[in-house]
């Protein structure tokens, strides 16, 4: 399928009150088995990513690492594939722009900037914010790709919810197609659906309590999970290697995934 095609194909996926479910793959294996469970779109995942190069998150990927991790996933999967592009790989509008436009050129569908100087983790001041993505708008624009305005102060409690929400209207408003604010709460997220725009819920926190079909009553467009299953993963090795290593206990192992279906979703 076209890469424009694609595109489309996601933004439709965009659906307030029916939200897409879009799991955040952190290697080709995970998104071929994600996709061929059904996933109608996915998303790469910063921190996932970071770990399988043995690295934290927050800056520490360069743009044409992610640009390559982003073009083999897209390679291996027949939905579209949204990119966790972090602050975009720049301090300035210039840059993020030019990182959009290298997001449609590896068959990204969407690309996520968010509003995160990294690695320091402080947030720009609104009015960079607003300019990096009014300049992303603009280059999105151009070359045809869902852009998702994203204002993780909350998340890294630089800002309160207020600013989050003041934010993600100024990115609505700027014509940024998704916004996200990663763990605000349902007042806040009820406020940002008001804006018409659709948003995108991070399944964490509280709203992990929620079903697709609640956080879909509260407006929601899309919920994607971020490094949650990434995490999930990670915790089973840390719990495994401790047993083992320390007790002699290998009993962890009788919840390994059958070899055949696992063989099965990676050659269909």
């Amino acid at each position: 399928m076209r890469r424009d095609e694609m595109t489309e194909r996601f933004r439709a996926l965009h659906v307030p009150g029916k939200p897409v479910v879009m799991p955040n793959p952190w290697d080709i294996g995970s998104a071929k088995v994600m996709a061929q469970l059904g996933a109608r779109a996915l998303a790469t995942t910063s921190s996932g990513h970071g770990f399988t190069l043995g690295l934290t998150d927050g800056g520490q990927i360069t743009r044409e690492v992610a640009l390559q991790h982003a073009a083999a996933i897209c390679a291996a999967v027949d939905v579209p594939v949204n990119g966790d592009f972090e602050n975009g790989f720049g301090d300035s509008p210039e840059a993020v722009a030019e990182t959009v436009r290298l997001a449609t050129e590896v068959g990204l569908a969407g690309v996520s900037i968010e509003d995160t100087a990294v690695p320091e983790a402080s947030s720009y001041p609104f009015d960079l914010a607003l300019a990096r993505i009014e300049a992303a708008v603009d280059a999105a624009r151009a070359v045809g790709i869902v852009l998702t305005a994203r204002a993780d102060g909350w998340l890294l409690q630089n800002y309160d919810q207020a600013e989050a929400l003041r934010r993600c209207q100024a990115f609505a408003q700027a014509g940024a197609d998704v916004i996200y604010a990663p763990l605000i709460d349902a007042k806040t997220t009820r406020a940002l659906a008001a804006t018409e725009t659709p948003i995108n819920l991070l399944a964490a926190g509280d709203m992990r309590d929620l079903t697709a079909e609640q956080m879909g009553a509260l407006g929601a467009a899309r919920i994607s999970i971020g490094g949650g299953l990434a995490r999930v993963t990670q915790q089973v090795i840390i719990d495994g290697t401790r047993a083992m290593l320390e007790q002699g206990d290998f009993t962890i192992l009788k919840r390994a995934a059958n070899v055949a279906e696992v063989e099965s979703l990676l050659t269909k």
